[in-house]
């Protein structure tokens, strides 16, 4: 298990007053070791992301079932370093301001494509563990293919690795 802190924004043509947009992320994991060195670590996740205006009252707010598979190198003493894919699933678009809500699905493409790099610590005795991450989208996720918009985030949170083994 696994649950933690967003802050994205987007990236892309005409983003330069657009401002980073806090939500949370929630979801599995899973720990396969390859080796005693190298791991895998799938991992299924409902990501609230998306974007504010710099007045801060236009948000859009994207929500995803992200699905990333990182690679790992783990250290004897619990740090891990981890790169790797991400597939987004596009599960609702919202644009809200002056108190109304739009929904905006249409203008965005239902599937993005990040790369994700980062690091955490698990305690092996415990199998807790905090984790940190950038998402930089590779996808332009605009339907309309005349602007280019891409989602760009951090991630910090906390996990439970269930029957953990060091």
């Amino acid at each position: 298990m696994k649950g933690g802190l967003n802050a994205y924004t987007l990236g892309g043509d005409d983003t330069n007053d657009i401002k980073t947009k806090l939500g949370f992320n929630l979801g599995l994991l899973g720990h396969i070791h390859l080796s005693e060195q190298f791991g895998l670590q799938p991992e299924i996740i409902y990501s609230t992301q998306g974007a504010k205006g710099n007045d801060g009252d236009l948000k859009l707010n994207l929500d995803y079932i992200n699905v990333p598979v990182l690679f790992q190198y783990m250290y004897d003493n619990g740090f891990r370093i981890q790169a790797g894919p991400q597939l987004g699933f596009l599960t609702s678009a919202k644009a809200k301001g002056d108190g109304v809500s739009v929904d905006v699905k249409d203008a965005f493409k239902t599937i993005d494509f990040a790369l994700s790099v980062g690091a955490s610590y698990v305690d092996s005795a415990s199998g807790f563990g905090v984790d940190a991450r950038y998402n930089y989208g590779i996808s332009n996720i605009n339907e309309d293919d005349s602007s280019k918009a891409y989602n760009r985030g951090f991630q910090v949170g906390v996990f439970y690795l269930f029957k953990h083994k060091s």
